[in-house]
């Protein structure tokens, strides 16, 4: 093969005496697979992986619940106070940092298994989420505070 880029071999500088490729670089096409665009019930999805969960029941059940533990520690973060009172503003902010840092890339790793418009992703996250909210968020769970101040991270907003 010619790798002479310089113009000296008759094409001009621009690689045409490259010869083609051998013929046992064949190119082998994958088996193509719907993707959905509407929300489908299903075992048989894939969830924030190529080929994952497959096509095992027990697979896309733990995949369920995966999405299920990280859309619960999305509403724990957001509820839980984890700087006490008093603490270093530069160590408190870098805290603050971490733990929004741990928020939004969960959120968006259920944001991203949401788009595999599987319902039983969907029903499972926004169970995640209410269950998250009611043990850590609602009254119902509610530790008084002594001090009017808020969670150590404020509101997700979208």
């Amino acid at each position: 093969m010619d790798h002479d880029m310089g113009g000296g071999g008759g094409g001009g500088g621009m690689g045409m005496n490259m010869a083609p490729p051998p013929s046992t670089m064949t190119m082998t096409m994958k088996p193509r697979h719907f993707v959905h665009m509407t929300f489908f019930w299903g075992t048989k999805s894939e969830i924030l992986f190529d080929q994952w969960p497959g096509e095992s029941r027990g697979m896309y059940a733990l995949a369920l619940l995966f999405v299920f533990v990280m859309s619960f520690l999305v509403e724990w973060l957001s509820h839980t106070r984890f700087i006490k009172p008093g603490s270093n503003k530069v160590s408190a902010g870098l805290v603050q940092t971490v733990l929004h840092l741990l928020r939004v890339g969960l959120a968006y790793l259920v944001m991203l298994a949401l788009m595999s418009f599987n319902a039983g992703v969907f029903l499972i996250a926004v169970l995640g989420h209410a269950l998250g909210f009611f043990f850590f968020g609602s009254r119902a769970f509610a530790k008084p505070h002594n001090d009017n101040a808020y969670d150590d991270l404020p509101p997700m907003s979208c």
